[in-house]
């Protein structure tokens, strides 16, 4: 689709052309803070195992190429505007192309976990002796670097780990169900988020010193940083929350339609909106009733008196439609919406927020565009996420400083 900003000659470059970005991450929350960063213009070189790869690129569902290979949707997704090398960096010649990458770079992302680059003898100290600029970004459960080391440093963690442990699965879910977990990857992609907020940061204080510095981001920490209603409610008066429904602040309801659900939110003590739906539905009469008008009642009422009420009249009525009927009662309402819904919206597609950047086969491949819309500035690109080793040719004989024969034999022996 072409927009206003493909069009436009007077447009900005996006903001990170001219960054240089050697993404040593894998699975989904460092690749996808990479791809933020590529998205707004920063060349990204992915630094992948030889032979196999990313660990994402052996997971399911796969897209089949013409030829029979297979290449992971789940890969496609988090992976586009990227270059792709692969390195063995326990090898010397390897590492020696590495360290000539690190000269010329401006940050380096890891989550391979705690200690993991130090192991390889790419320690902070090392990093920053070989760059003094460079920007070094780890992602890691639960943090690593000198001064911020706890007791829990040493864990592995994924996203199931650090939902329940950032206080998230405690409040997801109901009384009869436990702890539920988020049902997609919030544990990854939240702290990619944050970790790409502070690269952004410590380059903006490299701008003004000249020196780089170690970025130390916790997916757990993130996790907890999110908790804005839990947290507050227990400083305030010691209340944990959970999934019971008296926790239920004001009206937060889920309303069966005939087609899926919707969602009616904060509106207790509203009285003109809920008279406006009582009327609506045929039940006036419970305007009487200060209760019915959210008026100091518990979590547990809604559930069982109101709900029910409102669940006669709205089970009949198409998702939509009810969303419409609620809205104009002045109700802050939204639909639930599946991933088809998503696919289908007119609204996220007028928002430009779908990209077509390719299968790698040369086939078309939706994914979900990066959120921040730069207007005055050009569209982000929509490159195909790299085969394996795609750029090992251009990267490692250019800035790696390797010789055509050098790559040859690192590639004869497995090391690239």
């Amino acid at each position: 689709m072409t927009t206003q900003n493909s069009t436009n000659p007077e447009l900005q470059p996006l903001p990170l052309q001219g960054l240089r970005v050697l993404d040593a991450t894998h699975i989904v929350a460092g690749p996808f803070c990479a791809m933020i960063l590529a998205d707004m213009g920063a060349e990204v070189i992915t630094i992948e195992r030889p032979g196999r790869g990313d660990q994402a690129r052996l997971n399911h569902p796969f897209i089949e190429g013409p030829d029979g290979s297979q290449v992971s949707a789940r890969y496609l997704g988090v992976n586009r505007n990227k270059k792709s090398v692969s390195l063995d960096l326990r090898d010397p010649v390897a590492k020696r192309a590495f360290e000539n990458m690190l000269h010329v770079s401006d940050v380096l992302l890891d989550n391979w976990g705690p200690g993991a680059m130090g192991r390889l003898g790419y320690s902070y100290e090392r990093l920053s002796e070989i760059n003094p600029g460079l920007v070094y970004a780890s992602i890691s459960g639960y943090g690593d670097s000198d001064g911020l080391r706890g007791p829990y440093s040493n864990w592995p963690a994924n996203n199931p780990c650090v939902q329940g442990m950032g206080g998230w699965m405690a409040t997801t879910g109901t009384p009869e169900s436990g702890p539920q977990m988020v049902g997609d990857n919030m544990g990854d992609s939240v702290p990619a988020v944050w970790t790409a907020l502070g690269v952004m940061l410590a380059l903006e204080s490299r701008r003004k010193t000249g020196k780089g510095q170690h970025v130390d981001m916790a997916m757990y920490d993130c996790m907890v940083a999110h908790t804005t209603s839990s947290m507050p409610l227990y400083q305030t008066n010691g209340q944990i929350t959970t999934t019971a429904r008296e926790n239920m602040f004001s009206a937060q309801l889920t309303l069966r339609a005939a087609d899926g659900y919707v969602v009616l939110a904060g509106a207790g003590n509203a009285d003109d909106k809920w008279r406006a739906m009582w009327n609506l539905i045929g039940r006036s009469e419970l305007s009487e009733d200060p209760r019915y008008l959210g008026r100091g009642v518990s979590g547990q009422f809604y559930l069982t008196d109101i709900v029910p009420i409102i669940e006669e009249w709205s089970q009949n009525i198409p998702k939509r439609e009810l969303n419409q009927h609620l809205l104009d009662c002045g109700f802050s309402m939204g639909i639930v919406q599946d991933s088809a819904d998503l696919d289908n919206c007119p609204h996220l597609e007028a928002r430009n927020m779908f990209v077509d950047s390719g299968d790698t086969y040369g086939g078309s491949f939706r994914t979900v565009n990066t959120p921040i819309h730069l207007t005055n500035c050009v569209d982000t690109p929509a490159n195909p996420p790299p085969t394996l080793g795609q750029h090992n040719s251009e990267i490692l004989c250019d800035i790696g400083g390797l010789t055509p024969e050098e790559l040859i034999q690192l590639q004869a022996d497995g090391r690239a």
